[in-house]
């Protein structure tokens, strides 16, 4: 693997992806690997954190780097080509008319050309990056402080299974079994959890932000100590979910 394809995959990336995609992947992951939202006294996953955004960063920096040297080597081309062809064909010796028919034909075709070969990679990034485990069987598995950011999980059977300290960043869990499932902790931050079972699971700790939770079952599920609420949901989509208390979200 080039230099070049490990800083994109760093930034979860398809090749050629634009300089805004390389932006806001890296304001995405670093988001996710802040060091502030890992408990401090886990001191493992704190130096996979630091690991993790000094390889963020770096991909970023190189990335940024060379398509500003592409830009700008692309405009330098670009003028160069227009000199000659303005010096040896003057407008007073060449009809305006009989020009653009022999000099834009050359330099239309890779434009159009360029587009069909990098658009559809960009469009289904999960599908080489992250191996499709919809319906799997993970039931009662241990899967504690695994890196899930971003797979499919939809339909999957975790119930019961170990999730504590978890990254599941952007996971689709849509319609999985996540019953009596250890969320302790876990990082589930824009995941889509529609429909999904989560009964008796334990949500003490987990960060659910902007999660889509529409139609999940809750019921049961630990998310307070008292009356104190120890899940983060700060703009998590509740519509019609089913909560602990076995009342329907409105």
């Amino acid at each position: 693997m080039s230099d070049l394809e490990r800083y994109y995959r760093i930034l979860e990336l398809e090749p050629g992806a634009t300089l805004e995609e390389v932006n806001q992947a890296y304001k995405d992951l670093v988001f996710v690997w802040h060091p502030d939202r890992i408990p401090k006294e886990n001191l493992r996953l704190q130096q996979k954190a630091q690991d993790k955004l000094k390889a963020i960063n770096e991909a970023r920096e190189k990335l940024r780097s060379l398509k500003t040297k592409h830009q700008s080597t692309h405009h330098s081309s670009a003028s160069h080509h227009q000199t000659p062809s303005q010096t040896s064909h003057p407008p007073s010796s060449h009809p305006p008319s009989s020009h653009p028919p022999s000099s834009h034909p050359p330099s239309s075709h890779p434009p159009s050309s360029h587009p069909p070969s990098s658009h559809p990679p960009s469009s289904h990034p999960p599908s080489k990056q992250n191996p499709d485990l919809s319906g799997k069987d993970y039931s009662r598995a241990n899967l504690s402080n695994k890196d899930l950011s971003g797979r499919n999980l939809s339909y999957a059977n975790l119930s019961g299974a170990n999730l504590s300290d978890t990254f599941m960043h952007k996971v689709n869990l849509r319609g999985a079994n996540l019953s009596e499932a250890n969320l302790f902790r876990a990082n589930l931050l824009l995941a889509d959890l529609r429909e999904a079972n989560l009964r008796a699971a334990n949500l003490i700790g987990a960060d659910l932000s902007g999660a889509d939770l529409r139609g999940a079952d809750l019921t049961g599920a630990r998310i307070r100590s008292g009356e104190r609420l120890l899940v983060k949901l700060i703009g998590a989509n509740l519509a019609g979910a089913i909560m602990p208390d076995g009342a329907i979200h409105q």
